[in-house]
């Protein structure tokens, strides 16, 4: 869906590439878009975030609503580099996102189009029911209000580590502003995402979460009570010793075809803090973060998964369990309540039971 018809043509041309896909309607713009899908009841959608009247942004909260389905969104960029536009997407349900690689009106589409071709074939796999935000009527959480100087927090006796991929920003949108702002308690988050689009990222997160949440930088101190997201491009790990913890990124080689991954970061935080981690995973294709999780399970540990039922890809979450087992397995909507009881249960501890 883009209100160029030269675009749609492109597009459509592009799509149709391979011979996995047929098009079987275009639209110029958001309200011909609903209509179209109305009528045709495609198994995809594509929609362009720029569209005059209602745009695609609007237009896919219409659809999550009302006709739920995989949602890939081709953006522009601007000037974030459309990072806000396309963050708000993937909250609001779309599966993935193509950045136009030259503007509005892109003649040079094909050199995305393996990735867009990709992105299509990741949202055909995909069983998706209406959004668990937009279904009430409500968007994700308003902006809190932000002290003007946030108090230097110590270091933390524990740590929840996350993963997540497609999917990742709808879960973590909700997952994270239902945790408290731990005063023992650091949460690292890898979410597979391309460098340019994470410190926008973390900013929404923070905006709606009682945690102060970054993007991590290298070196950075690790503090109670915040969290960190891993940079796009950087893989992210916790160094130790517990006591004066901080945090490495690094460009090493990808490790299942991502960078960062979340497997090198839980594999530090069993080395640093052994029974003192939780490991979370959710949504995603692939298996990042099951041997990671594994890891910090034999460490003694705990282990959280998302159950298949509410993962938009159920890959990873259904990878680290068959891998790595979990103590715990939930839907998106008790995740954050089960967080909250496996960090309980960690502070129960006494510290002589924790594992260096």
């Amino acid at each position: 869906m883009d209100d160029s018809a030269f675009m749609r043509k492109l597009v459509s041309e592009v799509v149709e590439s391979s011979g996995e896909f047929r098009v079987v309607g275009t639209a110029r713009d958001g309200q011909d878009a609903l209509k179209q899908v109305a009528t045709l009841n495609p198994d995809l959608v594509t929609l362009d975030v720029d569209m005059p009247g209602l745009d695609g942004l609007a237009a896919l909260e219409f659809l999550m609503r009302d006709h739920p389905r995989p949602v890939v969104m081709l953006s522009a960029g601007g000037s974030d580099g459309g990072a806000d536009a396309t963050l708000r997407a993937l909250e609001r349900g779309a599966v993935d996102f193509v950045r136009k690689p030259s503007g509005a009106i892109s003649l040079d589409l094909d050199l995305v189009q393996e990735q867009l071709l990709q992105a299509l074939r990741a949202a055909a796999t995909v069983q998706v029911t209406s959004h668990p935000l937009l279904a009430s009527g409500h968007t994700p959480a308003p902006p809190r209000a932000v002290p003007a100087q946030i108090p230097l927090a110590g270091a933390p006796a524990r740590v929840v580590c996350i993963a997540a991929s497609t999917g990742g920003p709808a879960a973590l949108a909700q997952l994270l502003p239902a945790l408290p702002a731990w005063n023992d308690t650091a949460v690292l988050i890898v979410q597979h995402m391309p460098p340019g689009f994470t410190g926008s990222f973390a900013r929404r997160l923070d905006a709606a979460s009682a945690l102060t949440v970054h993007e991590a930088t290298d070196g950075a101190p690790l503090r109670a009570g915040h969290a960190y997201v891993a940079p796009g491009g950087l893989h992210l790990r916790v160094q130790g010793p517990r006591e004066v913890p901080r945090l490495v990124l690094s460009n090493d080689p990808s490790v299942w075809g991502v960078r960062p991954a979340a497997d090198p970061l839980f594999h530090s935080a069993a080395s640093v803090y052994g029974a003192q981690a939780v490991g979370l995973v959710l949504t995603g294709m692939g298996r990042d973060g099951a041997e990671g999780l594994r890891a910090i399970r034999t460490a003694g540990g705990r282990g959280i998964v998302q159950d298949h039922a509410s993962a938009i890809v159920p890959g990873m979450p259904d990878a680290a369990r068959q891998l790595a087992g979990a103590d715990a397995v939930a839907s998106l909507q008790d995740l954050a309540a089960v967080v909250v009881a496996q960090v309980d249960a960690l502070q129960q501890r006494p510290p002589l039971q924790e594992s260096a």
